[in-house]
């Protein structure tokens, strides 16, 4: 009976701590049918799937100039999960005034990765092989 209730206890400390964690990163667990399908891409390691959703970015990072240029961020869902915006600035405008905390919805191509994955294809495609993503802040629309 002792180690029942002590396992109780360790289960009932485990849960009121993580809700804590996800109160502190604003997660509210909740999930919308737009990040349903990055949720499920991620449990499932897929990639190369379109997909569309709204974070909060957690943190703007420095472009990446290597080949391609990219405007990169962290958005953090309201699922909790993370993901890495990669935003084409050589084929898109540069998502302007963009801080730590800004709500911004996307639309593109999910890659998965063990952080969360990443989002690329936030913009059009020149040739038309892939269908226009975009990135949406304070009421503009970058693709």
């Amino acid at each position: 009976m002792k180690k029942f209730i002590a396992i109780v206890a360790v289960i009932a400390v485990l849960y009121v701590g993580l809700n804590q964690i996800n109160s502190t990163h604003g997660s509210t667990g909740e999930t919308t049918p737009a990040t349903e399908a990055v949720a499920s891409a991620f449990k499932d390691q897929r990639s190369g799937i379109q997909v569309e959703g709204e974070g909060t970015v957690a943190k703007v990072l420095p472009d990446d100039n290597d080949g391609s240029r990219h405007q990169r961020f962290i958005l953090r869902l309201p699922s909790g999960q993370t993901l890495l915006v990669a935003h084409n600035i050589d084929i898109a405008q540069r998502v302007t005034s963009l801080a730590s905390g800004d709500p911004v919805q996307f639309k593109g191509v999910y890659e998965w990765n063990s952080r969360g994955g990443v989002v690329h294809w936030t913009h059009r495609d020149p040739s038309g092989e892939h269908r226009a993503g975009w990135l949406k802040h304070n009421g503009e629309t970058y693709q």
